[in-house]
Protein backbone atom coordinates (compact mmCIF):
# COMPACT_ATOMS: atom_id res chain seq x y z
CA UNK A 1 0.00 0.00 0.00
CA UNK A 2 2.69 2.62 1.17
CA UNK A 3 4.50 1.66 -2.40
CA UNK A 4 0.93 2.53 -4.32
CA UNK A 5 0.93 5.29 -2.60
CA UNK A 6 4.08 6.68 -3.34
CA UNK A 7 3.63 6.40 -6.56
CA UNK A 8 0.13 7.91 -6.63
CA UNK A 9 2.13 11.08 -4.58
CA UNK A 10 5.12 11.08 -7.20
CA UNK A 11 2.35 10.75 -10.58
CA UNK A 12 0.45 14.12 -8.94
CA UNK A 13 3.47 16.01 -7.56
CA UNK A 14 5.27 15.49 -11.23
CA UNK A 15 1.57 15.29 -13.29
CA UNK A 16 3.53 18.25 -15.65
CA UNK A 17 6.14 16.04 -16.21
CA UNK A 18 4.65 12.81 -16.70
CA UNK A 19 1.57 13.60 -18.16
CA UNK A 20 2.96 14.01 -21.95
CA UNK A 21 4.29 10.91 -21.73
CA UNK A 22 1.12 8.69 -20.80
CA UNK A 23 -1.07 10.85 -23.02
CA UNK A 24 1.66 9.61 -25.87
CA UNK A 25 1.56 6.21 -24.89
CA UNK A 26 -2.21 6.64 -24.85
CA UNK A 27 -2.57 7.51 -28.26
CA UNK A 28 -0.19 4.89 -29.69
CA UNK A 29 -2.24 2.05 -28.01
CA UNK A 30 -5.17 3.94 -29.40
CA UNK A 31 -3.85 3.75 -32.97
CA UNK A 32 -2.01 0.16 -32.53
CA UNK A 33 -5.06 -1.52 -31.79
CA UNK A 34 -7.18 1.09 -34.40
CA UNK A 35 -5.24 -0.01 -37.47
CA UNK A 36 -4.48 -3.77 -36.42
CA UNK A 37 -0.44 -3.19 -35.12
CA UNK A 38 0.14 -1.28 -38.52
CA UNK A 39 0.81 2.04 -36.57
CA UNK A 40 3.45 0.11 -34.81
CA UNK A 41 5.18 -1.54 -38.16
CA UNK A 42 9.06 -1.07 -38.35
CA UNK A 43 8.49 1.14 -41.51
CA UNK A 44 5.83 3.36 -40.42
CA UNK A 45 7.48 4.23 -37.06
CA UNK A 46 10.56 4.98 -39.36
CA UNK A 47 8.91 7.57 -41.11
CA UNK A 48 6.65 8.73 -38.26
CA UNK A 49 10.02 9.86 -36.63
CA UNK A 50 11.27 11.42 -39.73
CA UNK A 51 8.72 13.22 -40.51
CA UNK A 52 8.64 15.14 -37.39
CA UNK A 53 12.26 15.63 -37.52
CA UNK A 54 12.10 19.53 -38.95
CA UNK A 55 9.33 20.06 -36.13
CA UNK A 56 11.06 18.96 -33.32
CA UNK A 57 13.63 21.13 -33.76
CA UNK A 58 11.68 23.99 -33.93
CA UNK A 59 10.09 23.56 -31.20
CA UNK A 60 12.88 23.07 -29.08
CA UNK A 61 13.96 26.24 -29.76
CA UNK A 62 10.45 27.99 -29.84
CA UNK A 63 10.26 26.56 -26.24
CA UNK A 64 12.93 28.01 -25.14
CA UNK A 65 11.84 31.43 -26.73
CA UNK A 66 8.28 31.20 -25.16
CA UNK A 67 9.98 30.28 -21.36
CA UNK A 68 11.61 33.65 -21.67
CA UNK A 69 7.76 35.15 -22.31
CA UNK A 70 8.52 36.03 -25.86
CA UNK A 71 7.24 33.92 -29.03
CA UNK A 72 8.80 33.65 -32.50
CA UNK A 73 6.20 33.69 -35.74
CA UNK A 74 9.01 33.97 -38.47
CA UNK A 75 10.32 30.52 -38.10
CA UNK A 76 8.48 28.90 -40.40
CA UNK A 77 9.61 30.66 -43.50
CA UNK A 78 12.79 31.62 -42.37
CA UNK A 79 13.63 27.82 -42.56
CA UNK A 80 11.59 27.21 -45.74
CA UNK A 81 13.62 30.37 -47.40
CA UNK A 82 17.04 29.12 -45.91
CA UNK A 83 16.22 25.77 -47.14
CA UNK A 84 16.03 27.48 -50.73
CA UNK A 85 19.20 29.16 -50.33
CA UNK A 86 20.51 25.96 -49.25
CA UNK A 87 19.30 24.58 -52.84
CA UNK A 88 20.81 27.69 -54.92
CA UNK A 89 24.15 27.23 -53.37
CA UNK A 90 24.18 23.71 -54.19
CA UNK A 91 22.62 23.53 -57.22
CA UNK A 92 23.25 27.32 -59.01
CA UNK A 93 27.00 27.95 -57.06
CA UNK A 94 27.76 24.45 -57.06
CA UNK A 95 29.04 24.70 -53.67
CA UNK A 96 29.74 21.48 -51.82
CA UNK A 97 27.65 20.12 -48.51
CA UNK A 98 30.17 20.73 -46.31
CA UNK A 99 30.58 24.36 -47.03
CA UNK A 100 26.32 25.38 -47.47
CA UNK A 101 25.43 23.53 -44.04
CA UNK A 102 27.74 25.92 -41.98
CA UNK A 103 26.90 28.94 -43.88
CA UNK A 104 23.21 28.19 -43.50
CA UNK A 105 23.06 27.98 -39.99
CA UNK A 106 25.32 31.02 -39.85
CA UNK A 107 22.85 33.06 -41.72
CA UNK A 108 20.25 31.76 -39.55
CA UNK A 109 21.83 32.37 -35.99
CA UNK A 110 22.69 35.94 -37.87
CA UNK A 111 18.73 36.87 -38.34
CA UNK A 112 18.32 35.26 -35.15
CA UNK A 113 20.48 37.63 -33.25
CA UNK A 114 18.81 40.46 -35.51
CA UNK A 115 15.51 39.73 -34.46
CA UNK A 116 17.25 39.55 -30.44
CA UNK A 117 18.41 42.79 -31.18
CA UNK A 118 14.67 44.46 -32.17
CA UNK A 119 13.17 42.87 -29.31
CA UNK A 120 16.02 42.84 -26.83
CA UNK A 121 17.45 46.51 -27.32
CA UNK A 122 14.81 48.23 -29.52
CA UNK A 123 11.80 47.21 -27.62
CA UNK A 124 9.83 45.74 -30.13
CA UNK A 125 7.08 43.18 -28.87
CA UNK A 126 8.63 40.06 -30.34
CA UNK A 127 4.82 39.13 -31.77
CA UNK A 128 5.20 42.57 -34.25
CA UNK A 129 8.92 42.30 -34.72
CA UNK A 130 8.48 38.26 -35.89
CA UNK A 131 5.39 38.97 -37.54
CA UNK A 132 7.81 41.22 -39.75
CA UNK A 133 10.01 38.43 -40.31
CA UNK A 134 7.32 36.32 -41.23
CA UNK A 135 6.34 38.60 -43.74
CA UNK A 136 9.79 38.98 -44.92
CA UNK A 137 10.68 35.62 -45.60
CA UNK A 138 7.29 34.46 -46.93
CA UNK A 139 8.16 37.26 -49.80
CA UNK A 140 11.57 36.06 -49.86
CA UNK A 141 10.98 32.63 -50.42
CA UNK A 142 8.80 33.24 -53.37
CA UNK A 143 11.64 35.67 -54.73
CA UNK A 144 14.39 33.26 -54.93
CA UNK A 145 11.95 30.40 -55.97
CA UNK A 146 10.80 32.59 -58.71
CA UNK A 147 7.00 32.09 -56.86
CA UNK A 148 5.95 28.72 -58.50
CA UNK A 149 8.94 27.31 -59.51
CA UNK A 150 10.39 24.22 -57.48
CA UNK A 151 14.00 24.05 -57.39
CA UNK A 152 15.32 20.14 -57.28
CA UNK A 153 18.31 19.22 -55.47
CA UNK A 154 20.68 16.14 -57.28
CA UNK A 155 22.89 15.75 -54.41
CA UNK A 156 22.85 12.44 -52.68
CA UNK A 157 25.07 13.80 -49.94
CA UNK A 158 22.55 16.75 -48.72
CA UNK A 159 19.31 14.14 -49.59
CA UNK A 160 20.73 11.58 -46.94
CA UNK A 161 20.76 14.16 -43.92
CA UNK A 162 16.89 13.96 -44.64
CA UNK A 163 16.49 10.06 -46.29
CA UNK A 164 19.65 8.49 -45.20
CA UNK A 165 20.00 5.83 -42.51
CA UNK A 166 23.24 5.57 -40.54
CA UNK A 167 25.13 2.23 -42.05
CA UNK A 168 25.06 -0.95 -40.62
CA UNK A 169 27.98 -2.88 -39.82
CA UNK A 170 26.41 -6.14 -40.20
CA UNK A 171 22.48 -7.95 -39.10
CA UNK A 172 21.83 -10.19 -36.73
CA UNK A 173 18.43 -11.41 -37.62
CA UNK A 174 17.65 -8.83 -39.95
CA UNK A 175 18.28 -6.13 -37.50
CA UNK A 176 20.75 -3.39 -38.00
CA UNK A 177 23.66 -3.96 -35.58
CA UNK A 178 25.21 -0.28 -35.47
CA UNK A 179 21.57 0.62 -34.37
CA UNK A 180 21.16 -1.89 -31.84
CA UNK A 181 24.91 -0.91 -30.47
CA UNK A 182 23.83 2.87 -30.37
CA UNK A 183 20.83 2.21 -28.58
CA UNK A 184 22.22 0.25 -25.82
CA UNK A 185 24.68 2.74 -25.27
CA UNK A 186 21.61 5.29 -24.79
CA UNK A 187 20.12 2.95 -22.66
CA UNK A 188 23.43 2.59 -20.42
CA UNK A 189 24.03 6.39 -20.09
CA UNK A 190 20.29 7.02 -19.05
CA UNK A 191 21.02 4.41 -16.34
CA UNK A 192 24.46 5.80 -15.56
CA UNK A 193 23.51 9.73 -15.44
CA UNK A 194 20.65 8.81 -13.51
CA UNK A 195 22.21 6.53 -10.71
CA UNK A 196 25.16 9.47 -10.48
CA UNK A 197 22.08 12.02 -10.30
CA UNK A 198 20.11 10.21 -7.63
CA UNK A 199 23.60 9.57 -5.06
CA UNK A 200 24.12 13.51 -5.61
CA UNK A 201 20.80 14.47 -4.85
CA UNK A 202 21.48 12.16 -1.36
CA UNK A 203 24.73 13.54 -0.92
CA UNK A 204 23.60 16.79 -0.43
CA UNK A 205 20.17 14.94 1.61
CA UNK A 206 17.75 16.73 -1.06
CA UNK A 207 14.47 14.56 -1.49
CA UNK A 208 14.22 11.14 -3.71
CA UNK A 209 11.86 8.88 -4.60
CA UNK A 210 12.37 5.55 -2.99
CA UNK A 211 14.46 2.63 -4.53
CA UNK A 212 11.52 0.14 -5.52
CA UNK A 213 10.20 3.57 -7.64
CA UNK A 214 13.44 4.67 -8.64
CA UNK A 215 14.01 0.82 -10.23
CA UNK A 216 11.04 1.01 -11.92
CA UNK A 217 11.19 4.88 -13.19
CA UNK A 218 15.04 2.65 -14.63
CA UNK A 219 13.24 -0.40 -16.58
CA UNK A 220 10.35 1.25 -17.52
CA UNK A 221 12.42 4.43 -20.02
CA UNK A 222 15.45 1.40 -20.46
CA UNK A 223 12.49 -0.63 -22.39
CA UNK A 224 10.80 1.91 -23.93
CA UNK A 225 14.23 3.07 -25.66
CA UNK A 226 14.90 -0.19 -26.27
CA UNK A 227 11.93 -1.07 -27.73
CA UNK A 228 11.80 1.81 -29.97
CA UNK A 229 15.38 1.13 -30.95
CA UNK A 230 14.49 -2.81 -31.85
CA UNK A 231 11.81 -1.72 -34.31
CA UNK A 232 13.80 0.93 -36.17
CA UNK A 233 16.88 -1.67 -36.75
CA UNK A 234 14.41 -3.85 -38.09
CA UNK A 235 13.49 -1.87 -40.85
CA UNK A 236 16.67 0.51 -42.02
CA UNK A 237 18.29 1.30 -38.69
CA UNK A 238 18.41 4.76 -36.80
CA UNK A 239 18.25 7.78 -39.98
CA UNK A 240 20.29 10.87 -40.11
CA UNK A 241 17.06 13.06 -38.88
CA UNK A 242 16.76 10.96 -35.87
CA UNK A 243 20.12 11.51 -35.13
CA UNK A 244 20.57 14.77 -35.87
CA UNK A 245 17.54 15.21 -33.32
CA UNK A 246 19.09 12.71 -30.72
CA UNK A 247 22.35 15.74 -30.87
CA UNK A 248 19.71 18.94 -30.38
CA UNK A 249 18.10 17.08 -27.63
CA UNK A 250 21.36 16.34 -25.94
CA UNK A 251 22.86 19.66 -26.32
CA UNK A 252 19.89 21.73 -25.47
CA UNK A 253 18.78 19.45 -22.78
CA UNK A 254 22.62 20.20 -21.55
CA UNK A 255 22.85 23.89 -21.95
CA UNK A 256 19.48 24.37 -20.05
CA UNK A 257 20.16 21.93 -17.33
CA UNK A 258 24.07 21.97 -16.31
CA UNK A 259 24.98 25.48 -17.27
CA UNK A 260 24.82 29.40 -16.06
CA UNK A 261 23.02 30.69 -19.14
CA UNK A 262 20.26 27.38 -18.70
CA UNK A 263 19.47 28.89 -15.26
CA UNK A 264 19.34 32.84 -16.68
CA UNK A 265 17.00 31.61 -19.23
CA UNK A 266 14.99 30.35 -16.32
CA UNK A 267 15.08 32.96 -14.22
CA UNK A 268 14.53 35.26 -16.83
CA UNK A 269 11.34 33.78 -17.64
CA UNK A 270 10.19 33.17 -14.39
CA UNK A 271 10.30 37.14 -13.34
CA UNK A 272 12.82 39.31 -15.53
CA UNK A 273 12.35 41.91 -13.54
CA UNK A 274 13.93 40.00 -10.80
CA UNK A 275 16.51 38.82 -12.67
CA UNK A 276 17.60 42.20 -13.69
CA UNK A 277 17.90 43.36 -10.06
CA UNK A 278 19.90 39.90 -9.26
CA UNK A 279 22.42 40.70 -11.78
CA UNK A 280 21.42 39.21 -14.95
CA UNK A 281 21.95 40.95 -18.71
CA UNK A 282 18.43 40.38 -19.66
CA UNK A 283 19.00 41.65 -23.07
CA UNK A 284 22.07 39.22 -23.64
CA UNK A 285 19.81 36.49 -22.52
CA UNK A 286 17.23 38.09 -25.08
CA UNK A 287 19.68 38.20 -27.67
CA UNK A 288 21.15 34.23 -27.07
CA UNK A 289 17.92 32.79 -27.12
CA UNK A 290 16.54 34.24 -30.22
CA UNK A 291 20.24 33.76 -32.21
CA UNK A 292 19.33 29.98 -31.07
CA UNK A 293 16.21 30.06 -32.56
CA UNK A 294 17.49 31.03 -35.99
CA UNK A 295 20.00 28.63 -35.36
CA UNK A 296 17.22 26.18 -35.17
CA UNK A 297 15.35 27.72 -37.45
CA UNK A 298 17.94 26.91 -40.03
CA UNK A 299 18.71 23.55 -39.26
CA UNK A 300 15.13 22.67 -39.96
CA UNK A 301 14.95 24.36 -43.18
CA UNK A 302 17.88 21.67 -43.94
CA UNK A 303 16.13 18.86 -42.83
CA UNK A 304 12.85 19.67 -44.35
CA UNK A 305 14.65 20.73 -47.70
CA UNK A 306 16.83 17.59 -47.64
CA UNK A 307 13.75 15.11 -47.09
CA UNK A 308 11.79 16.76 -49.62
CA UNK A 309 14.95 16.76 -52.03
CA UNK A 310 13.62 19.81 -53.48
CA UNK A 311 12.94 23.52 -52.27
CA UNK A 312 9.23 24.76 -52.94
CA UNK A 313 7.56 28.18 -52.51
CA UNK A 314 5.52 26.65 -49.82
CA UNK A 315 8.05 25.45 -47.89
CA UNK A 316 7.55 26.56 -43.67
CA UNK A 317 4.02 27.15 -44.44
CA UNK A 318 2.27 26.33 -40.75
CA UNK A 319 5.37 25.18 -39.43
CA UNK A 320 5.85 28.32 -36.55
CA UNK A 321 2.24 26.99 -35.80
CA UNK A 322 3.29 23.26 -35.91
CA UNK A 323 5.92 24.14 -33.41
CA UNK A 324 4.52 25.98 -30.90
CA UNK A 325 1.65 23.66 -30.66
CA UNK A 326 4.51 20.65 -30.04
CA UNK A 327 6.14 23.21 -27.38
CA UNK A 328 2.75 23.43 -25.31
CA UNK A 329 1.76 20.30 -26.20
CA UNK A 330 5.53 19.30 -24.17
CA UNK A 331 4.27 21.36 -20.95
CA UNK A 332 6.33 24.59 -21.88
CA UNK A 333 4.08 27.46 -19.83
CA UNK A 334 2.21 30.45 -21.22
CA UNK A 335 3.17 32.08 -18.08
CA UNK A 336 7.06 31.47 -19.01
CA UNK A 337 9.75 30.18 -16.81
CA UNK A 338 8.41 26.57 -17.29
CA UNK A 339 9.47 24.25 -20.07
CA UNK A 340 11.88 21.34 -20.89
CA UNK A 341 13.92 20.19 -24.15
CA UNK A 342 12.98 16.34 -23.57
CA UNK A 343 9.33 18.05 -23.21
CA UNK A 344 9.25 20.07 -26.46
CA UNK A 345 10.85 16.75 -28.35
CA UNK A 346 7.56 14.80 -26.74
CA UNK A 347 4.97 17.14 -28.08
CA UNK A 348 6.67 16.97 -31.33
CA UNK A 349 6.31 13.21 -31.51
CA UNK A 350 2.30 13.46 -29.84
CA UNK A 351 1.64 15.93 -32.68
CA UNK A 352 2.99 13.80 -35.36
CA UNK A 353 1.34 10.90 -34.15
CA UNK A 354 -1.64 12.06 -33.68
CA UNK A 355 -1.68 13.37 -37.75
CA UNK A 356 0.22 10.05 -38.75
CA UNK A 357 -2.40 7.82 -36.74
CA UNK A 358 -5.47 9.99 -38.72
CA UNK A 359 -3.33 8.99 -41.70
CA UNK A 360 -3.52 5.74 -41.47
CA UNK A 361 -7.17 5.47 -40.43
CA UNK A 362 -8.03 7.50 -43.63
CA UNK A 363 -9.47 10.40 -41.18
CA UNK A 364 -10.03 13.80 -43.63
CA UNK A 365 -7.90 16.89 -43.03
CA UNK A 366 -10.74 19.02 -41.58
CA UNK A 367 -10.87 16.69 -39.19
CA UNK A 368 -7.42 16.62 -38.44
CA UNK A 369 -6.78 20.09 -38.23
CA UNK A 370 -10.06 20.37 -35.55
CA UNK A 371 -8.74 17.13 -33.51
CA UNK A 372 -5.24 18.77 -33.24
CA UNK A 373 -6.84 22.43 -32.18
CA UNK A 374 -8.59 20.05 -29.35
CA UNK A 375 -5.25 19.00 -28.18
CA UNK A 376 -3.39 22.22 -28.12
CA UNK A 377 -6.41 23.70 -26.19
CA UNK A 378 -6.50 20.93 -23.96
CA UNK A 379 -2.73 21.44 -23.49
CA UNK A 380 -3.01 25.13 -22.34
CA UNK A 381 -6.39 24.63 -20.08
CA UNK A 382 -4.13 21.80 -18.32
CA UNK A 383 -1.30 24.33 -18.03
CA UNK A 384 -3.74 26.69 -16.51
CA UNK A 385 -5.16 24.32 -14.25
CA UNK A 386 -1.90 22.84 -12.91
CA UNK A 387 -0.51 26.44 -12.71
CA UNK A 388 -3.15 27.56 -10.29
CA UNK A 389 -3.13 24.08 -8.25
CA UNK A 390 0.55 24.95 -7.69
CA UNK A 391 -0.78 28.46 -6.61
Amino acid sequence: MRFFAELQSLLKKNIRDYGMYIALFVIMLTFTILTDGLFLSSRNISNLLDSAGYIAVLAVGVMIVIVIRHIDLSIGFLAGFLGAIAAILLMNAGLPVYAVIPIILIIGTIIGLTTGFLVANLGIPSFVATLAGWLIFRGALLQVTGDSGTLIIQDDTFNAIGNGYIPSITQIGGLHLLSLLVGLLGILFFIYSSISKRKKMLRYNFEVVSKPIFMIQLVFVSAIVGYITWILAGYNGLSWTLVIILLVVIVYHFITTKTVVGRHIYAVGSNPEAAHLSGINVKKITLLVFGSMGLLAALSGILFTSRLQSATPTAGTLFELDAIAAAYVGGVSSAGGVGRVTGAIIGAIVMATLTNGMNLLGVGISYQYMIRGGVLALAVIFDVMTRKRGS
